[in-house]
């Protein structure tokens, strides 16, 4: 895997996201590909399974558990990479991500992860600085790596 993500350069633009390694990368770069095949980011974190179900019914809106439907491994790799993500905050809290300290102290540990992976604007402030399904979308369609924005 680790030869494979060296050598293909949707892999390459991937690890440049905070939480992707070379295993995420070259898998979810072997599996979609360009990314072009969906229409938004929310589509594809959709189709991984990430997104809440809903039970909305009245004008009332009402989000429900992740569908889990989809990609198991990807959302797996995907989760996994956010989890890193969360436990860099308990060891050092100096370096962590302001955004992703003040979702852990509104969230529960696990509920902030799937948030991550997702990239879910109803838990997210500052969602430019997360890796996320969405971002691997935009990086792999607009074939360029990412870059943190200031904010």
């Amino acid at each position: 895997m680790r030869i494979q993500a060296r050598l293909s350069r949707q892999a390459q633009l991937l690890q440049t996201i905070p939480g992707v390694g070379p295993v995420t990368a070259s898998a979810v770069a072997a599996t979609i590909g360009s990314g072009r095949q969906f229409k938004s980011g929310r589509e594809f974190a959709a189709w991984l399974g990430l997104t809440p179900r809903n039970h909305s019914s009245g004008g009332k809106e009402r989000l429900g558990k992740i569908t889990k439907m989809g990609d198991r491994y990807l959302r797996q790799l995907i989760v996994v990479g956010m989890t890193s993500r969360v436990r860099q905050v308990a060891n050092h809290p100096d370096r962590a991500d302001p955004w992703l300290t003040k979702l852990l102290q509104r969230k529960p540990a696990r509920l902030a992860t799937v948030a991550m992976a997702n990239n879910e604007p109803s838990c997210a402030i500052g969602a430019s600085t997360m890796a996320s399904a969405r971002i691997m979308w935009a990086v792999l369609t607009r074939d360029e790596p990412y870059k943190t924005h200031a904010v």
